[in-house]
Parts: C-alpha cells; sequence; structure tokens
C-alpha cells in the first residue's frame, strides 16, 4: 500500500488559450488523496470537473503548480513515462462505454494489455479474471450490440481494471444508464474500493450517485469550494443537498447584482 497521499496537487491552475483569449479552468486546485478513497466531483457545467479529471489522469498538464502522483512531479515525467501511467495505474471508466462494436467483450477488455507485449493466453486469462469479477464472465464472446446498457459499461470497468491499476476515473460513469442500472454500477464501484482498495474518483451531477463516495468535492469557476468527509449514504446526501442549495442561493445572488 502506498504510504502518503496518492494524489497531491499543489496550487494548480489549467488557462486554455482560444487565439488572443485566456480561459481559466482551474485557478489554483490543491487537493490531497490517500490511497483506497473513494471521492465524487459535483459542479455546474465550467466549473472544471473535466479539467481537473484530465489532470488527475495524465491526459494534460497544469498551466501553473504541480501534480504529484505517487509522490512524483507528473510534468518531471516523458510523454512515454506518462502514457505508461495512463496504461498501468491508472483506469478510466466514462459515460460513453468507448467499446469497439464488432469485437466481442472478452476482446475489448483485453485491448490495454496489447501494449504490454503479453502472450496471448496471459490477455486472456486476465480478461476473464476481470470479466468474472463484474459478473459477466457467461457473455465474454457476445458484441456490445448483445449486451445491455449496463452490461457494455460493466465490460468498460473490466477494461479499465485488466492492468490492476491503483486509481479508476470515472467520468460520469452512470450517466447514460437507468436508475436501477445505475445502482448496480455503483454498487460494483463501491465493492472495488471496499474489497480491493480501489482509489475512485468520480465526476457526477447525480445527488444519489455522489452519496456513495466517502469525500464529496463541490467545484465551482475552476476552485474547490467544498470538501466534505462523509461516514455514510446518509450523511452523503444531506452534504451534497447542503452544496446545492448553498450553489443555488450563490447562483440567485449573483444574478440580482
Amino acid at each position: 500500500m502506498q504510504n502518503g497521499p496518492v494524489i497531491q496537487l499543489e496550487e494548480v491552475h489549467k488557462v486554455y488559450h482560444m487565439g488572443e483569449v485566456e480561459i481559466p479552468a482551474l485557478q489554483g486546485v490543491s487537493l490531497s488523496v490517500q490511497p483506497g478513497e473513494m471521492i465524487a466531483i459535483m459542479g455546474a457545467s465550467g466549473s472544471g470537473k473535466s479539467t481537473l479529471m484530465n489532470l488527475l489522469g495524465c491526459l494534460d498538464h497544469p498551466t501553473a503548480g504541480r501534480y504529484l502522483l505517487e509522490g512524483r512531479d507528473v510534468a518531471s515525467l516523458s510523454s512515454v513515462e506518462r502514457a505508461h501511467i495512463r496504461n498501468r495505474k491508472i483506469g478510466f471508466v466514462f459515460q460513453q462505454f468507448n467499446l469497439l462494436a464488432r469485437t466481442s467483450a472478452l476482446e475489448n477488455v483485453e485491448l490495454p494489455t496489447l501494449y504490454a507485449a503479453l502472450p496471448a493466453e496471459e490477455r486472456h486469462q486476465r480478461a476473464q479474471a476481470v470479466l468474472r469479477l463484474v459478473g459477466l464472465e457467461e457473455r465474454a464472446h457476445h458484441q456490445p450490440s448483445q449486451l445491455s446498457g449496463g452490461q457494455q459499461q460493466r465490460v468498460a470497468i473490466a477494461r479499465a481494471l485488466i492492468n490492476n491499476p491503483s486509481i479508476l476515473l470515472a467520468d460520469e460513469p452512470t450517466g447514460n444508464l437507468d436508475s436501477r442500472t445505475s445502482v448496480e454500477i455503483m454498487n460494483l464501484l463501491e465493492r472495488l474500493n471496499h474489497e480491493r482498495k480501489l482509489l475512485v474518483v468520480l465526476v457526477t451531477h447525480e445527488p444519489n450517485i455522489a452519496a456513495y463516495a466517502r469525500r464529496i468535492l463541490f467545484m465551482r469557476d475552476g476552485l474547490i469550494l467544498h470538501d466534505y468527509p462523509v461516514r455514510d449514504r446518509h450523511q452523503a446526501l444531506e452534504a451534497v443537498h447542503q452544496i446545492m442549495t448553498e450553489a443555488a442561493e450563490v447562483e440567485v445572488a449573483e444574478a440580482r447584482e
């Protein structure tokens, strides 16, 4: 188990340039995340959630400030080293399942292992193991069109887990799912967090989904305004509703100015 924080952000800024116009997406974000946490990031569109997730996933880099991943400054890493981290240490799950349409569930799950040049038999064994973990072993040879939305997301989660990452980043993982299936997926993520001590960071706009986390961050205008640790789902829901009520009051006050 990692000693100290897995993720450490120190006064991180991110500015995008649109011609001569500068658009600040993050404005001095500091964050420390310990191994095995389960964190939900909330906030309105444009609050900086997606930018933060891209930075955490080594898909982008800060304009200023430092991002330490397992104690290493990501800015000091080469593009090859960052690609290695993305493939081995971080699993990604998105709202869109991003599965290859004419490829079986097993083959979709195997894809990240191709970069590791593993023997075919080992790839198959790993893929079968993670499909078993997400409850889809019997659907290994089905194509995405033969699977429900929830089953497709389970395949995507299995694909994210195949290289045994220490971090799972989930961006609106239930956004395309109905309420019942969303609960199934969140129960799975909660189980992975609890049993495998997998660090889970998820972006969501849904209070019921955020309530699965044990720490809730609320972003606005590129800043983390609230950072609430919670004991259980009931307290999490109370925290989310309090955050959203305060955010709505701020929006009303700003509209009157």
